[in-house]
């Protein structure tokens, strides 16, 4: 064999690709980024790929339909996670092609009794949801988005500072010029989570003595939204950036935008599915919620929510679900460390994925001695190699970083403990957990095509 044979060389993705090709990626990303500015909560990316799938002919599953081949269903679990499929030639006892998602992301929570005033003005205390660098969230411009259910039975949607003309919200740092004790602490300890509070107003209502601002704020969500205080113990309202996807460069072959991770892989698993022509075994899509507190809860990847939908959809096959599971595969399509230069000491750079090389594949995730990590086996990334390769999508093999610094999970274990074959497949990100993460265009589209690579195989 020639060295050429012999070496792994890897090549940045733009040598690789044509100039078709790159138009395509174009388009899709700027799809994408459109998702991206509708779908900054769960909430909103569940009801955004529904609106998209009912206009494909996706229809809701209903237990004890009757299924056909190329059939497109979709089941929604309170409004925070969805599950799609595609019902293929194949009936399940063959298994199904699955991909598995999040469509949560790090953000500052409102605690459930949060408005309050101080010094003549308004804000609200919050409760930051998943891994933070908290010193990245103040002086950061700020949209407040969720739903508010009230004791009647009705919900009601809450989006402020996303249109042109909406105010934002902020919360505030310490001025340089006294922050000498500040700057002395640790970045851990220089802005504390009861630190994080939200200003809200300052104009006080001219008929009130105690609480003059807080007043106002409730006058004015009580004219909006029809809410009062007491209303804030039945909602989930949290605080995100701002901040619309933008194109990045000179040359625009990124894309900066909020919570990338992970809704920059749940929304390239769920795109193939729109135009999908009947595939060889069932393709299933899960946006799963609560990924980045662990997959716990109803709506998480633990819960019993997947396997009931499937064990329907097996019912209506006459199969077993653990025959089904036990020959299925599954893409964990999660983001994966992407290697800064700026930072390279934590990163194995033999061992980590990069900018426009494709679809960062992650044999294992985990923390330090691979805890809390699936690993696949061997045979199952040789299958996923081969199934890419063959469809001419880019990949390449990552990990979180250096051993001992630390690491993080998938959903990929909860796949796995159902005895699904599953490995790890996403976008490398720059500043994971930032409010404004970076991604290059390249990897969002190779991570598409490897999901419809999943969906499209006969194997």
């Amino acid at each position: 064999m020639s060295e050429n044979e012999l070496f792994y060389a890897p090549k940045n993705g733009y040598l690789r690709i044509s100039d078709a090709e790159k138009q395509a990626m174009d388009a899709y990303c700027k799809n994408y980024m459109a998702f991206m500015d509708a779908a900054k909560m769960e909430r909103e990316a569940v009801a955004e790929t529904v609106r998209q799938a009912k206009a494909a002919g996706f229809v809701p599953f209903e237990p004890g339909m009757e299924l056909k081949a190329g059939d497109k269903i979709y089941q929604v679990n309170r409004n925070k996670s969805v599950i799609f499929a595609v019902i293929g030639r194949q009936d399940l006892s063959h298994g199904a092609h699955i991909t598995a998602s999040h469509i949560d992301s790090p953000r500052l929570d409102l605690k459930p009794n949060p408005l309050y005033e101080d010094d003549e003005i308004a804000l609200f205390k919050t409760h930051y949801y998943g891994g933070v660098k908290k010193y990245q969230w103040p002086t950061v411009p700020l949209a407040l988005h969720g739903v508010v259910a009230l004791k009647s039975g009705e919900v009601i949607p809450v989006c402020i500072g996303e249109a042109e003309d909406d105010p934002i919200f902020y919360v505030t740092d310490l001025l340089i010029h006294l922050a000498s004790d500040q700057m002395k602490k640790s970045l851990a300890e220089g802005v504390t989570g009861e630190q994080l509070n939200v200003v809200l107003g300052s104009v006080p209502a001219a008929d009130e003595e105690k609480n003059p601002v807080k007043l106002a704020v409730l006058r004015w969500l009580h004219e909006k939204y029809g809410i009062t205080e007491e209303d804030f113990f039945s909602a989930e309202l949290t605080m995100v950036p701002a901040l619309k996807a933008r194109e990045v460069g000179f040359d625009r072959s990124m894309i900066a935008a909020y919570g990338h991770d992970d809704r920059v892989c749940a929304y390239a698993a769920f795109a193939p599915l729109l135009t999908m022509d009947t595939p060889e075994f069932t393709a299933v899509c899960v946006l799963a919620d609560k990924e980045e507190i662990g997959s716990v809860g109803v709506s998480g990847m633990e819960s019993q929510a997947f396997d009931t939908l499937m064990e329907d959809l097996c019912q209506c096959q006459g199969v077993a679900l653990r025959r089904c599971f036990e020959k299925s595969l599954c893409l964990s399509t999660d983001v994966t460390n992407g290697f800064d230069p700026t930072y390279p000491e934590v990163s194995d750079k033999r061992n980590n994925a990069r900018l426009n090389y494709g679809v960062g594949l992650c044999k294992y995730t985990g923390s330090r001695g691979k805890s809390g990590a699936s690993d696949a086996a061997a045979e199952v990334v040789a299958r996923v190699r081969r199934m890419l390769d063959e469809q001419g999508v880019l990949w390449q093999m990552g990990e979180l970083g250096r051993i001992d610094q630390g690491g993080g999970g998938t959903v990929a274990m909860f796949m796995a403990n159902r005895n699904i074959e599953t490995l790890d497949a996403g976008v490398p990100v720059l500043s994971m957990h930032a409010p404004y993460e970076l991604v290059a265009k390249l990897d969002c589209y190779m991570t598409m095509k490897a999901c419809k690579a999943l969906y499209e195989s006969k194997e």
